[in-house]
């Protein structure tokens, strides 16, 4: 699997997103990912015949929660920005600045879902830290640069 390229000295020292930006591409996506596990639904209930599972089910929440993984792991990996990233031109890198690894990257995916998941706690940290930094980014030595910035 390949790796993105390590960010540029100049990604590095870019600004830090900012609150709302991220708010507005995590919308972006959670529409996207729905879409998708949407799908993965539709393909996990033809190993059921069609039945639904019941709630809970161990083999499904597996299965979506991959999906979910994935949906997000291999932008990151390979680009460093997912499709709502783009949209709002962010991009996910390395705080020291090395190429991101998976394990960065289950990292950032499992802190979120409580640093988001526990009334966005997590996201609002980042406004008193002085890096900018969400609780996920400074869990997974991570973090999100402002692209915009950039000139085309």
């Amino acid at each position: 699997m390949s790796t993105a390229q390590p960010p540029t000295n100049l990604q590095l020292s870019l600004p830090a997103v900012g609150l709302m930006r991220r708010l507005f591409a995590m919308f972006y996506d959670g529409l996207l990912l729905l879409a998708l596990l949407m799908v993965a639904t539709a393909i996990g209930l033809t190993f059921t015949e069609g039945e639904a599972t019941d709630a809970g089910n161990p083999l499904m929440t597996t299965w979506l929660f991959l999906v979910s993984f994935f949906y997000f792991a291999w932008p990151w990996l390979n680009t460093g920005q997912t499709l709502g990233m783009k949209t709002w031109r962010m991009q996910l890198v390395r705080i020291d600045g090395k190429p991101l690894t998976l394990w960065h990257l289950m990292l950032r995916f499992l802190s979120a879902i409580p640093s988001i998941g526990l009334g966005g706690i997590g996201l609002l940290w980042m406004l008193y830290d002085p890096n900018h930094l969400a609780l996920h980014d400074k869990f997974s030595e991570t973090r999100l640069v402002d692209l915009k910035s950039l000139k085309q």
